[in-house]
């Protein structure tokens, strides 16, 4: 697998341009403003960390001084006051505009809520790459690929989105077998895939397991998997394929993108102890 090359990331002040409802559970957000051409997607599964300000506060509060460890700074802030953080997918770039997609999780999420009423003008602080090959991007097949294997529940889909896209233009000749995991049917998207070999599986909420565990016997050759979503469910698909399917664990891919019953914060809290 090829990895990244090391690249710088700059915080990037980015403003809401508009907001498009794409369900009853996602609404993308297109951000711009002078800085967004400065951001360099490498495409697929591209992450980056977002920071929004808290109820009744109009700019993210962030430490972003030159010289100044902005994390430390950030985590020393009064927790009712600092920026909130968090880590998103690209949707989708172009000149002028990022666009993200949000889960909205039944409004039950600080960052969900923001999204289901951010406005145009509404500000937003990104950390992003500067250069597209860079180590925010993970899907990486590796050589000796024959056909991919996709699973995501709603909070990846837009990297699924993103990873589709990319493999229908880069590597056509793969084929891609997907199980996605969404909370309604009308949740569903069409995925673009540039006359890629795309089959892909809906699933209805807590069934991604389930599904991919009785599913029939997958393509024949050597397969990369990347499986991201809730970290139980991951853990669990990554064990299936390893275990069960005979796959080699260093094809696979996997990130757990929240856990059930812990908040970001609570993720986060755990990252500084450890």
């Amino acid at each position: 697998m090829t990895a990244a090359s090391p690249s710088p990331w700059e915080f990037l002040d980015l403003r809401v341009l508009r907001a498009q409802t794409l369900g009853p559970s996602m609404r993308r957000i297109v951000l711009g403003g002078p800085d967004v051409d400065r951001f360099r997607s490498g495409g697929r599964d591209q992450r980056f960390k977002l920071f929004l300000p808290q109820p009744g506060e109009s700019t993210p509060l962030v430490p972003t001084e030159a010289g100044v460890d902005w994390y430390a700074a950030w985590r020393g802030l009064d927790p009712a006051r600092r920026a909130l953080m968090r880590s998103y997918t690209v949707r989708a770039q172009r000149p002028g505009e990022l666009a993200v997609d949000f889960a909205l999780h039944d409004g039950t999420g600080p960052a969900g809520r923001w999204a289901a009423t951010a406005a145009p003008g509404d500000h937003v602080l990104v950390l992003g790459p500067t250069d597209a090959d860079n180590a925010g991007v993970d899907f990486r097949p590796p050589a000796g690929t024959d056909w991919v294997l996709l699973t995501a529940d709603l909070t990846a889909l837009p990297a699924v989105a993103g990873i589709v896209a990319w493999l229908g233009a880069e590597r056509p000749e793969l084929p891609v077998r997907a199980w996605i995991e969404v909370p309604f049917e009308r949740d569903r998207q069409a995925l673009a895939s540039a006359g890629a070999d795309l089959d892909v599986r809906w699933v209805a909420r807590g069934g991604l397991p389930g599904a991919v565990l009785n599913a029939p016997a997958l393509p024949s050759g050597t397969p990369y998997a990347w499986l991201a979503g809730e970290a139980g469910c991951v853990r669990a698909l990554r064990r299936h394929l390893v275990n069960d399917r005979g796959v080699d664990r260093t094809r696979i891919t996997f990130t757990g993108y929240w856990r059930r019953g812990a908040t970001e914060e609570d993720l986060l809290a755990e990252a500084a102890t450890a």
